[in-house]
């Protein structure tokens, strides 16, 4: 089975074109794939199917085997694997997903190949019941969470998939293996959550770390970026246009008025092209 290893601001993934549907037991072949140790690693382990709605239709299986709706980081590295490989020969490529539909993409291309790619996330989606998170109200904006003893305050976003965004005063000190697990499976969010901690240095620059449901720490989240983005205005603490700054790197996350939708702007690139055998062994 052919693959490419593909990443997005360090949000890596392992990149499969060619089947009509996703391969018996694929929750099991990513935990496989996705072992930096006995596998390829990666974060993710992504599909590229045919779509009768797009251009494409991409699945994506976490590390630890569960499905993911969507992914930012990922949606960028299935567009710019299309591109590159002729696929399709358009700039503004559609591409199908489990949690927000067709999206619509925009790609820069250079020397031939796309090196950034510009990301219709669609309109986030505030209702609790939509997220899913398990509150009343119309909102859920700065409202209180315990997980493992501790009281925070947060904000929860749909982009797709389900996201809790908590504001801190240094989020690149924030220790993520021990607050992230508990907010993650916290009862709160019936399908679990990713979890975005974020400081405002500016009004259009915010500092994100994350821990992303299924995968824990990352480099990257795209849709945790527009999550963070999308809690911040609410909260009345950034304008709708800013700077995203992760450990790997920056996107540029819009959420514009006019439609209501967020529009994620970041680079993406391939890092190389190998075979997983087809007895799922190494070696």
């Amino acid at each position: 089975m052919r693959f490419a290893k593909m990443h997005g601001l360090g949000n890596d993934f392992i990149v499969i074109y060619g089947l009509s549907e996703v391969p018996e037991r694929a929750d099991e072949l990513a935990v496989r794939m996705c072992d930096r140790h006995f596998g390829v690693g990666a974060d993710g382990l992504v599909f590229i199917l045919p779509s009768e709605r797009a251009d494409c239709r991409m699945r994506i299986f976490n590390a630890d085997g569960s499905e993911a709706e969507q992914c930012g980081n990922a949606i960028r590295c299935v567009a710019k694997y299309i591109y590159d490989n002729g696929l399709v020969d358009t700039v503004e490529p559609r591409i199908e997903t489990a949690g927000a539909g067709v999206q619509q993409l925009s790609l820069k291309v250079t020397g031939g190949k796309v090196d950034a790619v510009r990301v219709n996330m669609g309109a986030p989606v505030l209702e609790p019941a939509k997220i899913p998170a398990k509150l009343d109200g119309e909102r859920l904006v700065n409202v209180p969470i315990e997980a493992a003893g501790r009281q925070f305050r947060m904000t929860a976003v749909s982009m797709g998939n389900p996201n809790c965004v908590i504001f801190v005063d240094d989020a690149e000190a924030v220790d993520l293996a021990q607050w992230g697990p508990s907010l993650e499976h916290h009862p709160l969010f019936p399908n679990r959550t990713n979890v975005e901690f974020v400081t405002v240095r500016t009004r259009s620059e915010l500092i994100m770390r994350v821990w992303e449901r299924g995968a824990g720490p990352t480099l990257a989240c795209g849709t945790g970026a527009c999550a963070s983005l999308v809690a911040a205005v609410l909260n009345g603490t950034a304008d709708r246009s800013a700077d995203v700054r992760l450990p790997g790197g920056t996107l540029r996350i819009e959420w514009d008025e006019r439609d209501g939708n967020v529009y994620m702007t970041g680079p993406v690139e391939t890092v190389f092209f190998g075979e997983w055998p087809s007895n799922g062994r190494t070696s």
